[in-house]
């Protein structure tokens, strides 16, 4: 995807440098991470500041090009976290390094994206080491 520089600041500075779907810390990776679009192009999203989030590598190779995903509990279809309408710890609470989705969305989010992966948990460990941790 193509992002003038001026729209991907923008991005970033909105985001802080962190992925908005995990948290993380770019300071810390040695990954770029990237521009993506919340709802994907192949959904109808556009390139505009309103549909563009700061991702992590993993999260935006999980989400891919998808707006749904399936919630554990109920096995409903819901759709997935979205940076831009839904506030971060309505869905989502800490439990220590542990992701915990608190709602439909949450825990579809948290599956898809692969939020508790054991590295993602050892990062946020390292995180902790430099204050970066919780992030939110």
């Amino acid at each position: 995807m193509s992002v003038s520089p001026s729209l991907a600041t923008q991005v970033i500075s909105r985001a802080q440098s962190r992925c908005e779907y995990c948290g993380m810390s770019q300071s810390l990776q040695g990954a770029t991470f990237h521009i993506e679009h919340i709802t994907p192009v192949t959904c109808g999203g556009g390139t505009e500041l309103e549909n563009l989030a700061l991702a992590c590598p993993s999260c935006n190779l999980h989400k891919a090009d998808r707006s749904h995903a399936m919630d554990p509990a109920s096995g409903m279809q819901v759709s997935l976290f979205h940076p831009r309408r839904d506030r971060w710890s309505d869905h989502f609470e800490w439990q220590d390094t542990e992701v915990v989705g608190r709602t439909a969305q949450g825990r579809a989010t948290v599956e898809m994206l692969h939020l508790n992966h054991t590295r993602r948990r050892r990062v946020r460990e390292a995180e902790r080491l430099f204050d970066l941790f919780p992030p939110l």
